[in-house]
């Protein structure tokens, strides 16, 4: 994500459970974030939002935008944990000299893939794991031009790649699909799969699948952004078609209703996953006003 329009506004994680990853709550009477820019310790943090997590060797992986204070531009940072309560700042994993976000990280025959946000790159970037977590290098660029918070999904034999169009803000929602991870991706022939709709276009992470369903996330951005997050079913997915529908439980992420919370302001992620014992664990992130003291 870019830094939102109201530079007092900052951005937090937290850690939600829960037995669906549509019903996620934090734990009874925890009303402060896991993750917050304090944690950083090697660069001066703005905030950290947009986090996405992978278990490898039981031990939970999460990469997260920070938003570096001195140079305006994100860079990719990841905490771990062994138990999802407890986090430990690691370090800056990837940067380059402009704005990096929205790290989707996942493996791939069983190699670590990320595919974080790289507008000003002109193209939807793919990073190879040279040395899991900590060393990633560029492998090629998966599609040409501006497109925000990338969500690659495998399903059916191809490789889909859900993204927003920047020249149409949170509005447009945009789809390509391809036979291999690394392409070449060709454009879905009902793109844009969502127009002029800011409630729903804008991916919001991991699109999760949950009781023999395909759940699509989106950022509801009406009428500030960051204003919730909303879950579609995916009821038709090939090279041909596109169909989807709101399920009854959106929106399953909304702003704290009481002021002065980590989330007060609003929330615009989720990445949610299975753990063994059946139940959902999700990182998430939020908006709060810097007269919070958090």
């Amino acid at each position: 994500m870019k830094g939102s329009d109201d530079l007092e506004e900052m951005w937090s994680i937290k850690i939600y459970t829960g037995n669906s990853p549509l019903q996620l709550k934090p734990k009874k009477n925890d009303t402060t974030p896991s993750i917050t820019r304090h944690d950083v310790t090697d660069i001066s943090a703005s905030f950290v939002a947009d986090p996405f997590m992978i278990p490898v060797d039981n031990i939970w992986h999460l990469f997260m935008e920070i938003l570096n204070t001195k140079t305006g531009n994100g860079e990719i940072g990841l905490v771990t944990s062994v138990d999802g309560v407890i986090w430990d700042y690691q370090q800056v994993v990837l940067k380059e000299n402009y704005h990096l976000s929205y790290p989707f990280v996942f493996k791939n025959k069983g190699t670590y893939y990320m595919v974080p946000e790289t507008l000003d790159a002109n193209a939807i970037r793919l990073y190879k794991a040279m040395n899991f977590p900590n060393e990633w290098e560029f492998q090629t660029n998966l599609v040409t031009g501006q497109y925000a918070d990338p969500t690659l999904f495998q399903h059916n034999n191809h490789w889909w790649i859900f993204a927003s169009d920047k020249k149409h803000k949170s509005s447009t929602l945009t789809l390509f699909y391809a036979n291999n991870l690394e392409g070449p991706y060709v454009e879905h022939p009902k793109n844009p799969i969502i127009e002029k709709n800011q409630r729903i276009a804008r991916p919001a992470g991991r699109i999760i699948e949950f009781d023999h369903r395909i759940i699509r996330l989106c950022q509801d951005c009406y009428p500030k952004y960051g204003s919730a997050v909303r879950a579609f079913e995916i009821t038709e997915l090939s090279p041909e078609n596109y169909n989807e529908h709101e399920l009854p439980e959106s929106p399953i992420l909304k702003q704290s209703k009481k002021e002065k919370q980590w989330n007060s302001r609003g929330m615009h992620h989720l990445d949610a996953h299975k753990t063994r014992d059946n139940q959902w664990i999700a990182s998430v992130d939020g908006c709060y006003s810097n007269t919070v003291n958090l």
